[in-house]
């Protein structure tokens, strides 16, 4: 899990993003970003619909695995950003480990949201 000064808290922060942020979609997910000056942080959400897993033991199961391969891209992601994940296919649940990180990763370099190297 990422630590809570990396969550999103109330949900007028999570709609700026949803409202405001540029989008990036692939075949199960789309992903939401917006640069936010007043963080020093990232702050991440993963949202899954009950459109996409009608229990809530699958969702929440989606949101963990992809919060672990959040968890595992934090240091690398640009400081001052917010991010909301919105999952649209159920495919995540039985996808490997492997597949998922890459797929996540791959959201993250399209959208543009890793730090750019000094030099």
């Amino acid at each position: 899990m990422i630590p809570f000064a990396n969550r999103f808290h109330g949900h007028n922060s999570l709609r700026y993003v949803y409202k405001n942020g540029q989008v990036v979609r692939s075949h199960f997910a789309t992903l939401k970003s917006i640069h936010n000056s007043h963080r020093s942080i990232p702050r991440i959400a993963v949202v899954v619909a009950k459109k996409v897993h009608k229990g809530a033991v699958g969702r929440n199961r989606i949101r963990r695995r992809i919060y672990e391969c959040v968890r595992r891209q934090i240091s690398r992601l640009d400081q001052n950003v917010d991010i909301a994940i919105i999952v649209s296919a159920s495919e995540l649940l039985a996808m490997p480990a492997g597949e998922l990180e890459a797929a996540v990763e791959d959201l993250f370099i399209q959208a543009g949201l890793y730090k750019s190297p000094k030099g």
